[in-house]
């Protein structure tokens, strides 16, 4: 064989394992207006990512007045920005046939924010003290503190989304996320102090993508590229230029400035919000059916869910944990 025939054979193998697909189209909703814990989508479109794996991706935002849960199950989308865990194991529960098949975010993002000086250094130093939470904290994370921490429904302020309370009363906490409402604190003149809650025991995934079965059983190849084209956006996303994507989020969401996009990547990378864990060994989106029971676990520790639920209905590994973009 000569030299040049081997070179041949080897430009044919290597053409053989690229992602060179014809362009399918498939739309992505979010589960909020756009904003840097998007990112990695952006980026994969803007960077030309999910053009390299024949996907054509139009992503649509999410807001106050848009449900973007119901666009998945009407079929209006294909790919659906899930806020956490709940969403996935409400599919299971009501027997729906929709699975979550990757997590970009291995820590939900929420936290509890206090002032600095008062304290309120840890959040077990919060028990019996006024938090600010509003309605969907209540149902969400809020019994998990409970649980876990020993907080009570009294400690409870309804929370309408406006900083002004806290920043007027340093005793006064309140739920935000490590990549939002802690800018907004600094910009009101507070460095607060910043409770992750991922580090207190509330295991949920977050950002996880949701998709039907049908999909999953009709298009595998779809799914797992659309999957590993969003994971290597993030990764471009968190440790490349971000320019690309944010201008695209600016675009579509103008409340989004340079400088708060810039504190939520900062943010997503000091608290290990995306590559922390199991995405450590297993690559970005990486889930474990350890994690999942884990997280069912403590859902019917709260009375939330029945134990003899089939909770593997909210979920596959099939498409992550491939170590892509290590």
């Amino acid at each position: 064989m000569t030299r040049s025939s081997i070179v041949a054979a080897a430009l044919a193998a290597l053409a053989a394992l690229s992602p060179a697909h014809a362009q399918d189209k498939v739309t992505k909703t979010t589960n909020w207006k756009a904003q840097a814990e998007h990112g990695g989508y952006y980026q994969a479109i803007a960077k030309g990512i999910y053009a390299k794996y024949g996907l054509e991706v139009t992503i649509r935002q999410g807001g106050p007045q848009v449900d973007s849960t119901l666009l998945l199950l009407s079929g209006r989308s294909e790919f659906h920005m899930g806020g956490n865990s709940d969403n996935a194991f409400a599919f299971a529960e009501k027997n729906l046939p929709f699975r979550a098949v990757a997590s970009m975010f291995q820590k939900d993002p929420q936290v509890i924010m206090s002032h600095p000086g008062v304290g309120n250094d840890t959040l077990p130093a919060l028990k019996g003290k006024k938090i600010l939470i509003g309605k969907a904290g209540i149902v969400s994370f809020y019994p998990h503190l409970k649980k876990l921490h020993g907080f009570t429904d009294e400690m409870i302020v309804p929370y309408t989304f406006n900083i002004a309370p806290f920043l007027a009363d340093k005793q006064m906490s309140q739920q935000g996320y490590a990549t939002s409402e802690p800018f907004s604190a600094m910009k009101g003149g507070v460095t607060p102090v910043v409770h992750l809650l991922a580090d207190y025991g509330y295991r949920t995934y977050s950002t996880t993508i949701e998709v039907a079965q049908k999909l999953i059983d009709e298009k595998p190849d779809l799914v797992q590229r659309f999957v590993d084209a969003s994971i290597l956006g993030w990764k471009d996303y968190l440790y490349g230029d971000p320019k690309a994507a944010n201008e695209m989020i600016k675009k579509e969401n103008p409340e989004m400035t340079d400088d708060f996009l810039a504190f939520a990547i900062d943010g997503m990378k000091k608290y290990g919000i995306v590559d922390s864990g199991d995405a450590k060994e297993l690559g970005i989106g990486a889930m474990t059916e350890k994690r999942w029971r884990e997280q069912f676990d403590d859902a019917v520790g709260l009375g939330i869910y029945k134990p003899g639920m089939d909770f593997t209905k909210a979920y596959t590994t099939r498409f992550v944990n491939k170590r892509v973009g290590l």
